[in-house]
């Protein structure tokens, strides 16, 4: 199978592998809840601020099987988020929060509002970055009383906590993001997540996002569901026994959505460029926004096209429905779409619903890179905020600002550059929308490197394409210098011989 393929090059087995049979109780309850020995060590040393040095990985007996039939329970069948919630929260308790469209709101309300009626303190999130108003509206100076915030990925709902220090930020990559669960850096007490309904077998699923939920709940001692009939069911590793809930609402609410915007003339060209990039029957990586919608919009000739990524959009379904992707020239899952959460308008979720064509896996399958390098003519589509005269990438951070996070694109950028016949591209505007450019001598003062100068290949603009790959400081600012707007070439070709001397050599 494709799984044992990649543990075949020396990959970890994924945390859904590893589940206890059905029928019989988890060994490890011990290492559970707030009271739990383990929860209690790890709270203290994060208090402490003092790394934990030996965290062995959870096994068999470490975790629950979430697809099991959990004997002679049901869940508790609840009218409000406050009401499901409440029994499992306390003073100090982790909570993981389902993130992206998967969003649960109404669960997350419920938590604030415990939270705050109750007095209860340091009440711990974690998540990726979550659609809404989140856990601490930036309206509501109450909530930082009470629950702080903890996010490996961010976007604008969370950015001024984290700066006024009422949140705080992870770098981990997200292929790694399980990791925090298995090596109980983080340890939930509850998860919240939004499901579809359960089929007539009982089992409901984690719809557009099982990235890290899957071993998030697998962790968690008590789980929360805001079931959905809205929500699709999608195939792959999100599914979940309904007994195995805890406690449950029911709503019938559209889930959350993202739109897309009118391309800018630069971002076509980028497309332009990408495209002649990408092979007949490559398989791609793709992020939601500008840059991979202008790609895809301009792969409308292509042929046999394929998708191995950690989240794809909108942008897909027209090369569906022309038959240019057909995952046919896969190297795994052939076939099939494979991801580990997505984000769109209602059409995709409409498209994702009930589809064996699509599925959506543990991240830390998807971001294997063992798995990348293995798919056929991989080519890994991602972009940055701003990139150095010698190919170092900022991508999560504007100085010492947090914007985003490390997201996958290490992940993907190294696995489509070990592929034999695969291409790393870093895309862009030379510009941003306030005119500045992208291409600069040295990043701003304290930006967080997301993707080094030996892992960055091919760099792409409006103004035309090079690759990075082998090529001197001084070479790679030159050719960085060409693709930069030009009216900031010849201010940048200063800088560029004052820091390389006469080994520059000006356009």
């Amino acid at each position: 199978s494709s799984r044992a393929q990649a543990r075949r090059l020396g990959s970890p087995a994924w945390p859904h592998q590893a589940g206890q049979a059905p029928g019989i109780p988890a060994a490890g309850a011990m290492l559970r809840g707030p009271g739990s020995v383990a929860a209690r060590g790890l709270r203290e040393l994060r208090r402490s601020g003092r790394p934990a040095l030996c965290r062995p990985l959870t096994g068999p007996a470490d975790f629950r099987n979430r697809m099991a039939y959990r004997l002679g329970h049901a869940p508790r069948i609840c009218q409000t988020g406050a009401e499901a919630v409440e029994p499992y929260l306390s003073s100090g308790c982790m909570v993981f929060l389902h993130a992206g469209c998967a969003t649960p709101q109404l669960l997350v309300d419920g938590l604030v509002e415990v939270a705050k009626r109750r007095d209860l303190r340091d009440v711990r999130t974690i998540h990726m970055h979550l659609e809404g108003t989140g856990p601490l509206p930036r309206d509501d100076p109450e909530a930082a009383k009470h629950i702080t915030p903890l996010a490996p990925f961010i976007g604008a709902n969370l950015r001024q906590q984290i700066q006024k220090g009422d949140a705080m930020y992870i770098p981990v990559h997200l292929g790694e993001l399980p990791l925090l669960f298995r090596r109980r850096v983080i340890v939930p007490d509850l998860a919240l997540v939004h499901v579809s309904p359960p089929d007539k077998h009982g089992y409901c699923t984690l719809g557009t996002s099982v990235d890290w939920a899957r071993s998030a709940i697998e962790h968690s001692t008590a789980m929360v569901g805001l079931v959905n009939p809205q929500m699709p069911r999608i195939y792959g590793d999100g599914v979940i026994h309904f007994s195995q809930f805890d406690a449950v609402v029911h709503t019938d609410a559209p889930i959350f959505q993202h739109g897309t915007k009118a391309l800018l003339p630069e971002e076509v060209e980028i497309g332009k460029h990408i495209a002649a990039l990408v092979p007949d029957g490559a398989t791609l990586q793709m992020g939601i926004g500008s840059v991979p919608d202008a790609a895809l919009a301009q792969m409308g000739g292509h042929k046999h096209l394929g998708v191995h990524t950690e989240m794809f959009s909108d942008g897909i379904l027209p090369l569906v429905e022309s038959g240019v992707l057909d995952n046919s020239y896969k190297s795994m899952h052939r076939g099939k779409i494979v991801s580990a959460f997505c984000a769109g308008s209602q059409k995709l979720y409409d498209f994702l619903d009930d589809n064996p064509a699509v599925r959506l896996l543990d991240v830390s399958f998807t971001n294997d890179v063992n798995v990348i390098q293995q798919q056929h003519q991989m080519v890994g589509i991602n972009s940055c905020i701003e990139m150095d005269f010698t190919g170092q990438a900022a991508s999560g951070s504007i100085g010492t600002r947090i914007y985003s996070g490390f997201g996958g694109q290490v992940d993907f950028l190294r696995g489509a550059a070990m592929c034999p016949d695969g291409k790393a591209i870093l895309a862009f505007t030379s510009r941003t929308n306030k005119g500045v450019s992208r291409i600069v001598p040295e990043l701003h003062a304290a930006a967080g490197v997301v993707t080094t100068r030996a892992v960055v290949q091919y760099v792409v603009t409006e103004h035309g394409v090079t690759n990075l790959f082998g090529l001197t400081l001084p070479e790679r600012a030159r050719e960085l210098i060409r693709l930069a707007h030009p009216g900031d070439r010849e201010a940048l070709e200063r800088k560029a011989v004052e820091r390389f001397g006469k080994a520059f050599r000006p356009l």
